[in-house]
């Protein structure tokens, strides 16, 4: 989780919301990013959709299967799918997002009949420190 609060420092100094993922396979980090959708005027880059990208480029294959992923904010509902299109083992995340997310709000994206596959999940890693950057970073903006 470390690496992925790196990843959201970065971000947030490039004037983007500071989150940032990290795929580890056999405790080995094999990617890791932070939101990009500005500067790449991409509203799907986020830190977990360029995360899964990388790692699966690397990987040669679609499927991360055996690997889990650090985020320091709940994903919202593209992410989740990205979550579970990839077939991630397992999802560690720190601040739940009562706005924008999808695992532990919102649509509850796992627990869906729709849902192909749902990792393991394990919220509130460091929540307090996520939710500190993210109070702070929005603040600096209003």
């Amino acid at each position: 989780m470390s690496c992925a609060f790196f990843e959201a420092r970065a971000a947030s100094e490039r004037g983007e919301v500071p989150v940032g993922a990290v795929i580890v396979r056999d405790g080995a980090t094999i990617a890791r990013a932070g939101n990009q959708t500005l500067r790449d005027k991409d509203p799907t880059a986020h830190a977990e959709v360029l995360a899964i990208r990388q790692a699966c480029r690397d990987e040669l294959s679609e499927r991360l299967s055996g690997c889990d992923l650090y985020v320091t904010l709940e994903p919202c509902a593209m992410c989740a799918a990205a979550i579970s299109f990839a077939r991630l083992r397992r999802l560690y995340f720190a601040a739940p997002d009562q706005k924008s997310g999808a695992v532990e709000h919102g649509p509850r994206f796992f627990a869906q009949p729709t849902c192909h596959h749902a990792p393991e999940i394990y919220g509130g890693i460091r929540e307090s420190e996520a939710a500190s950057m993210l109070t702070a970073f929005f603040m600096a903006r209003r």
